[in-house]
């Protein structure tokens, strides 16, 4: 079979124009086209859609994420296309893929297979600029620190306080503690610094939980980038930064439209990891898409434990949006490595294997009906080496939990393969009404929703933190940050803060080793285990394969 960039360099697009018309009744002149194939929504024509009725909102999620791929964005993809075969107008509306793992370990983030957006290696590049208007807004904040400091410091800025970091769209260890402002006084202060991925930079969040421009302005004025001498919070306002960084990103913030290889279509914004931030795409790009379809297919980045809870918890909290099924992705393979398996033996039938694993599937299962009150479909992503013997006990066992489960092939088969999926989501919408709850209460203490998150998703005895982390919470409490939901920072790869943990491990203690204040987006992280928020490119990194021929053709982009 082709590979997904060759498949994806031979589709049949569609003029986005021409798309956009005919498709979702979207106006040329509402259009800011970017070549041929790809557009930006005009905010005054996502205004125009407000007395509109909403459509049905379908979040996609997984098991814990394995090297063996699980296929949430392929699936998102294969399943709006599925529903739009079956008859229903249906939208994708995801994330935009980070340059970090596209040149890294993870690859691109347009789908797979017969499932994808594209145009593909735009959407996996440079796409329309939004990280690099992100990138520009959130060092602004950081260079006017520094030279605000530089020149008198009026604000009184404790430089042993600044919080506010520097980002770059790129895996890059080497960044993650720096010293700035060496070489004498015309170079400012030297204090210690660092870098984070933009996915996990807070102006990323402010742009996918903005209800709009003046929103997004707003909330980038109530930054804060660290204390004075007496503790007292510096914003960005204080520093006139606002205004400039909304200037920045006034494009940014418009929705990209794209389409699927089957000529669907695809509205693609934002891009924060649901690791290490909310995992979401931006609000303004799922009321828009619910606007425009029936029925709109969305994604929450890695598992139901980590996306999953902060779509309900952090982006349904703040925007009202409810979904009314939720698809869990897994994979027969993956299943088996988090039964034990070696990755390099995932090929091989085993059933024992198989009957372990589904330990993880099962408890996502618990907590997507249990404590998000919502109705669910087991959607398994087929793989050519799947036995029937592995399907027939796969079956037999979700049987019990009375769920309907799918064996999806999208992957090869594109839209016709995600039919049979796309008609037991709209059963289970037509059928069994969601009852959605969130994790925790608005008034819970901080220490309260970081435990109430840990013992009821990930199986935890506890929770646990040292002093210093105790007396942040406390002070953040105090300050009247405590309505605010948290965002828990944790390694996808498993319920605990140990990635080594596969399965569904119980009686682990979460431990918070760092506290970081997002005013700007209304959430609190808790920073647990060794996870990072600047990774590192792996020994021999995607980039190594990604190259441009004699004609200008991008290859080994995957």
């Amino acid at each position: 079979m082709q590979s997904d960039i060759e498949i994806a360099q031979s589709a049949s697009l569609q003029p986005i124009v021409a798309l956009a018309r005919d498709r979702l009744g979207i106006p040329e002149d509402q259009l800011e086209p970017y070549g041929r194939f790809k557009a930006k929504l005009s905010l005054a024509y996502i205004a125009s859609l407000e007395d509109r009725p909403d459509g049905k909102l379908i979040l996609v999620s997984g098991i814990s994420p394995t090297p063996a791929g699980e296929g949430k964005t392929t699936t998102s993809v294969g399943l709006a296309d599925g529903l739009n075969r079956i008859g229903r107008k249906a939208v994708v509306c995801l994330r935009e893929p980070s340059l970090g793992p596209v040149f890294g370990l993870k690859g691109g983030a347009a789908g797979g297979g017969r499932a994808q957006v594209v145009p593909m290696e735009d959407i996996n590049l440079h796409f329309t600029g939004d990280f690099n208007a992100i990138a520009l807004a959130h060092n602004l904040l950081a260079a006017l620190v520094d030279n605000h400091v530089h020149h008198g410091n009026a604000l009184g800025i404790d430089v042993r306080r600044v919080t506010w970091k520097r980002v770059i769209d790129m895996n890059d260890r080497a960044l993650r503690r720096i010293t700035v402002g060496l070489g004498g006084p015309g170079n400012g202060y030297p204090r210690e610094d660092g870098f984070d991925i933009v996915v996990a930079s807070e102006i990323m969040a402010i742009l996918c939980l903005a209800n709009d421009l003046a929103d997004l302005k707003q909330r980038i004025g109530r930054i804060v980038i660290g204390t004075t001498r007496d503790q007292r919070p510096v914003t960005a306002r204080e520093l006139q930064a606002h205004g400039a960084m909304t200037a920045l990103l006034r494009d940014a913030i418009k929705p990209n439209l794209v389409q699927t290889l089957e000529n669907n279509p695809a509205i693609l914004h934002g891009g924060p990891f649901a690791n290490i931030a909310h995992g979401c795409n931006s609000v303004i790009a799922t009321r828009a898409a619910l606007k425009l379809g029936d029925f709109v297919v969305t994604e929450a980045g890695f598992g139901a434990d980590l996306g999953a809870e902060k779509f309900v918890d952090i982006k349904c909290r703040k925007s009202g949006l409810r979904p009314a099924a939720v698809v869990l992705v897994a994979s027969i393979r993956a299943l088996k490595f988090h039964g034990g398996v070696d990755a390099k033996r995932l090929q091989d039938e085993d059933l024992g294997a198989l009957e372990r694993g589904l330990a993880n599937l099962e408890r996502h299962l618990r907590n997507v009906r249990e404590h998000y009150g919502l109705p669910c479909v087991v959607a398994i992503n087929h793989f050519v080496r799947d036995t029937p013997a592995e399907w027939e006990l796969l079956s037999q066992a979700l049987a019990r939990h009375d769920v309907p489960v799918v064996l999806a092939k999208h992957w090869s088969d594109g839209g016709a393969g995600a039919e049979e999926l796309a008609r037991a989501v709209v059963r289970v919408v037509d059928t069994t009404p969601a009852a959605f709850r969130f994790v925790y209460d608005d008034d819970a203490t901080l220490w309260a929703k970081c435990e109430a998150v840990a013992t009821k998703i990930y199986g935890a005895s506890g929770i646990a933190a040292d002093a210093k982390v105790r007396a942040q919470l406390d002070a953040l409490q105090a300050q009247g940050f405590g309505h605010y939901p948290v965002c828990i920072a944790k390694t996808q790869y498993s319920f605990s803060t140990d990635p080594t943990l596969r399965g569904a491990p119980s009686d682990h203690v979460v431990d918070i080793r760092e506290v970081r204040l997002a005013a700007g987006a209304e959430f609190v992280v808790l920073i647990c285990g060794d996870v990072l928020t600047m990774p590192g490119l792996p020994k021999v990194p995607s980039s190594a394969a990604i190259d441009v021929d004699d004609d200008g053709r991008i290859v080994g982009l995957f």
